[in-house]
């Protein structure tokens, strides 16, 4: 991989913050703010100064936590587009890290986004303290398309005073700017294209690694973890030699890649969007110089290799520079062999895509194969699919074999298959699963896609949580957050606040299953698992 050298960059003022902090009074009641609710700037000293390789910056204190927002970790992106990122500029004086820097270039959100995206929050109980405390590295989600690390529901200040630990969230580039694959086009400086957006995160990691000791944390000790695409892209780091010895554990909720994409797959979806540009494959010099409207508006192309009508996938490429095999196929990667890892998922991930038409509540038998082949995304026939639920649940409605067997056939199904590979391999992992569901909206999405989030956070009062905040949801938050902080700090998950969990095995497939009160089960769904083992898995999009 290319060396990281100085380049480009700019700093955020305390006039800019308070301007942005002014835009920011948005109500309290909206369901998923993109910035936290910040009405004034807070208060800071001198003693909340760090120094970092580039310069000084400042932050301030949060309820006793150290809180630096926007800290630039590489260059501007958009004179570099699709080549590995280069260093952050140094500035001189103090840099005010007070609010988050740009999201990544990306559709359909209200954040200020840019190709000046590469910026990381740090949030820590003590400042060059020598304190060694555990570290924890949070990937977003969002696939691989959209996101940032400043969502509310990653506010980590709660998670510091509960385990003393440094909590790092990173945005980095996403969809084509950070996964377009143009290494059978373009020329030598284009090789690494496919997964530039990874070797930000590579570098973020690199960059957290030299200034733990500066934020009071223990270089030695990184946890990362990540929901929905964040979890994806942790299984991905787990098998790309630039990141090999930059994270000690991982944890994964309701995100896998056991496939990426081969280099054909992507260099078609490549050629769908220079079509969409009217861009020659000889011509790429013009893909640098494009509004990232027009590229991220070409995108929107639909994939064909998808059932549903959806833009074109980009993600992780088997490129053999920086990804040299599938993530988890054939076997788990075994330069992560040593790392424990927890995979987990909840019970009703697609009510929160699904969820919301409200047709699927109501479904006939008549209705639901039709329903079913069009969103469970696996090659089965949907009416071998409702005979095999109708006998495993026989008390099911319709809606409630659509429910179910959409999340087994869809996200369920790849943590399912990282754990077996991980069982195969001898590699500490332990398998979670949240069944305990949503009171709001009269429960009717259940344990749905993102509802741990809140928990593992301990951030269950935030805007955008959908856990309520009532005293249940605080018991599963201690529960969760506990689970993260112990793997932190021993590199097992077990606490006093939960049973005994045992490690996933082939013979017994323990999976602790997050309810009131937790309990660990052995192969629960075990029928649902046989019957999708029918058809081979390929992760969606990769081919």
């Amino acid at each position: 991989m290319p060396g990281n050298h100085s380049d480009g960059g700019g700093a955020n003022s305390r006039r800019d913050f308070l301007k942005q902090a002014a835009w920011l009074g948005i109500g309290a009641g909206a369901l998923a703010s993109p910035w936290p609710q910040v009405l004034a700037a807070p208060a800071s000293s001198a003693s909340d100064v760090a120094t970092t390789r580039s310069g000084k910056i400042r932050g301030y204190l949060d309820r006793g936590v150290r809180v630096f927002k926007g800290i630039p970790y590489g260059a501007d992106t958009s004179t570099r587009r699709f080549m590995p990122a280069l260093r952050e500029t140094p500035w001189r004086g103090v840099r005010e890290t007070l609010a988050h820097g740009a999201s990544a270039p990306q559709s359909g959100t209200e954040e200020s986004i840019s190709e000046d995206c590469l910026f990381l929050n740090v949030y820590t109980p003590g400042l060059g303290d020598g304190g060694a405390r555990p570290i924890l590295f949070y990937l977003h989600g969002g696939g691989y398309n959209n996101g940032s690390g400043s969502s509310p529901l990653y506010d980590s200040v709660n998670l510091c005073r509960r385990g003393d630990v440094v909590v790092v969230t990173v945005n980095h580039r996403l969809n084509a700017f950070g996964y377009l694959y143009l290494g059978e086009l373009g020329g030598e400086d284009l090789q690494w294209s496919g997964n530039v957006g990874q070797l930000d995160l590579v570098q973020a990691l690199q960059w957290v690694r030299e200034h733990a000791h500066e934020f009071g944390g223990d270089a030695g000790n990184v946890t990362v973890f990540g929901q929905s695409g964040g979890g994806a892209k942790i299984a991905t780091l787990m098998a790309m030699p630039a990141a090999a010895g930059l994270f000690h554990r991982a944890l994964t909720m309701s995100g896998q890649q056991v496939t990426a994409a081969g280099p054909r797959a992507a260099t078609q979806r490549t050629r769908l969007l220079l079509d969409a540009l009217r861009i020659a494959p000889d011509q790429l010099d013009r893909l640098r110089t494009l509004p990232m409207a027009k590229i991220l508006e070409a995108a929107r192309t639909r994939d064909p290799s998808r059932i549903e009508d959806t833009s074109l996938y980009f993600g992780p490429v088997m490129d053999a520079r920086s990804l040299h095999r599938h993530p988890f196929y054939p076997d788990a990667p075994a330069q992560s062999a040593h790392i424990p890892m927890i995979i987990g998922n909840t019970r009703d991930e697609t009510r929160a895509f699904l969820g919301n038409d409200p047709d699927n509540f109501t479904l006939t038998w008549e209705q639901l194969p039709a329903r079913l082949q069009a969103q469970q995304y696996t090659d089965l026939l949907p009416e071998t699919v409702i005979a095999e639920y109708r006998r495993l649940y026989p008390d099911y409605t319709p809606s409630q074999v659509f429910f179910a067997a959409t999340t087994a056939g869809r996200s369920w199904r790849g943590a399912i298959e990282e754990a077996e590979a991980r069982a195969r391999q001898g590699s500490p992992t332990w398998a979670y699963q949240l069944d305990w569901g949503s009171p709001l909206d009269d429960g009717k999405f259940g344990a749905m896609h993102t509802l741990d989030i809140p928990l593992v956070f301990d951030n269950i009062a935030q805007p955008g949580s959908r856990t309520g905040t009532g005293a249940d949801a605080q018991r599963l938050a201690e529960q969760m957050s506990g689970m993260l902080l112990a793997l932190a700090r021993q590199g097992d998950p077990n606490h006093a606040g939960i049973p005994h969990w045992a490690p996933y095995s082939l013979q017994r497939r323990q999976t602790m299953l997050f309810d009131l009160p937790p309990h660990l089960e052995s192969d629960p769904r075990g029928g649902e698992r046989k019957l999708y083992e029918r058809a081979p898995f390929i992760q969606r999009g990769t081919m």
